[in-house]
């Protein structure tokens, strides 16, 4: 249809230029918006900035599933694409924005119902932990406004539309920036500022900007076209979203109780290390961004390859964005390595949060290229219907691997802040070596392998 790029035809090269760009510079606009709320934090105070750090973190759990539905419906949705099934392209978009609106009221509530009890174990008694648990109240009511666009942009990009997203990311960016200051500090003799809350306050104004847009151009895109809507929740496409979604978004949890883990471990030091984890992991997303962007391109790429049954471009699509992804991450961990204090020291004047932060970015320059190359297993491994296993990897990767590392470096060895750091780089490497044994196995069953084809075999997998 008019509108729907055809992925299973034409230049690989080209097709993640024409995917990862959009997404990389609205990833870094994405970047840019948290550290404008870290800034405008750290003017208020290293509390405040500890307080947003933690907050952020338990936010995450809770919009997970939009992770998840937005992998749901990249992989299924473009499937059907791929396949030239526009009626059931249609049927599962319908469906999955159904899916995210039920399950984002019932986050939203659940989120502010047991905010206090999940940041209570984050953080010691006082000002900071009191900061996170007044903005995360009013941070939830955002929940909606994320999930529901994080799905309804995986039917966008199933179609090839990444920059849709790019655009609602900037205009976001911008309206964040005017929005923080003027929500804290008020017009001087005409509003009252609401002080740390309105960080929260603005998040929600300028997310629910971007879920309007984004509706807008998927009830106007191709997939929307396949035959007559139905929104009313049914059982079984429930059932298919949920087997794609649910195995992303537990991951994505996943991740959110390795930081917590994390987090649990640095509370011993101070408020000190958990800003400066807080803003360390900022430096390193914007550092990310050209790896993750390649990772993100490579789901709808092979997605629709996988349902047109282009096995061999889908090998091409995996090589490409490995490669890609490994060498711009090499160059961002010489950037790490050279200026990550340099790069600190904007976001904090306190010598404490800089040096332990710069500590955490030294280790980190090691993991960028690990990070990519992990994100690029788990796109294939989603874009093959198998999303269980990164969930399985995750789980490994961020809460058993920190669970045994971290304690070992920091009590056994002695360590301090060091030992924490040392034990996200263990999990994070093992992580990676779990993950290249397991998609291998997989992609030889299901492709004939994901370097090169072992095996001639007809597949039919479901669309």
């Amino acid at each position: 249809m008019a509108g729907a790029s055809d992925l299973t035809v034409g230049s690989i090269p080209r097709h993640f230029q024409k995917m990862a760009l959009p997404i990389a510079i609205g990833m870094i606009f994405t970047t840019l918006y948290n550290v404008v709320d870290m800034y405008f934090a750290g003017m208020i105070s290293t509390e405040a900035q500890a307080g947003l750090a933690i907050s952020f973190q338990s936010f995450f759990i809770l919009v997970s599933i939009g992770f998840g539905t937005n992998a749901a419906m990249a992989a299924l949705v473009g499937g059907a694409v791929g396949a030239k099934n526009w009626r059931r392209a249609k049927n599962i978009a319908c469906q999955g924005i159904s899916f995210a609106v039920i399950a984002s009221i019932v986050l939203a509530v659940a989120g502010n119902s047991f905010s206090r009890a999940i940041l209570g174990i984050l953080s010691e008694p006082g000002a900071y932990q009191d900061s996170a648990i007044s903005y995360m109240r009013v941070l939830t009511l955002a929940t909606p406004s994320f999930i529901v666009a994080f799905a309804a942009n995986g039917i966008l990009t199933a179609q090839g539309d990444a920059v849709s997203m790019q655009k609602a990311q900037i205009a976001a960016f911008f309206a964040n920036l005017v929005l923080n200051p003027l929500f804290i500090f008020g017009v001087p003799g005409l509003v009252e500022g609401i002080g740390f809350n309105g960080i929260a306050l603005s998040t929600v104004a300028s997310q629910t900007g971007v879920l309007a847009f984004i509706l807008v151009k998927v009830f106007r895109s191709a997939a929307m076209d396949g035959g007559p809507s139905s929104f009313r929740p049914r059982r079984d496409s429930f059932r298919e979203i949920i087997g794609q979604a649910i195995p992303t978004s537990s991951s994505m949890i996943v991740m959110m109780i390795g930081a917590f883990i994390v987090q649990y471990y640095l509370k011993g030091f101070g408020p000190q290390a958990q800003a400066a984890y807080g803003i360390g992991l900022r430096i390193e997303q914007m550092l990310l961004l050209p790896g993750f962007s390649l990772a993100f391109a490579l789901l709808p790429i092979a997605s629709q390859n996988f349902g047109a049954l282009e096995f061999d471009r889908m090998r091409e699509a995996f090589a490409f964005c490995f490669k890609a992804g490994v060498s711009f991450m090499l160059l961002a961990s010489v950037a790490l390595w050279v200026g990550g204090r340099f790069a600190m020291s904007i976001f904090a004047d306190d010598p404490e949060v800089v040096r332990i932060g710069g500590d955490y970015l030294n280790v980190d320059g090691f993991l960028l290229p690990v990070y990519v190359m992990l994100f690029s297993l788990n796109s294939a491994l989603q874009a093959m219907r198998r999303p269980m296993w990164t969930l399985w990897i995750g789980v490994y990767r961020q809460i058993v691997g920190l669970s045994v590392f971290i304690p070992i470096f920091v009590f056994v060895l002695n360590m301090n802040t060091w030992g924490v750091w040392y034990g996200i780089a263990v999990s994070v490497s093992t992580g990676l070596a779990l993950s290249v044994l397991v998609t291998g196995k997989i992609a030889k069953k299901e492709i004939g392998g994901l370097i090169r084809n072992r095996i001639v075999a007809s597949r039919n997998p479901t669309h």
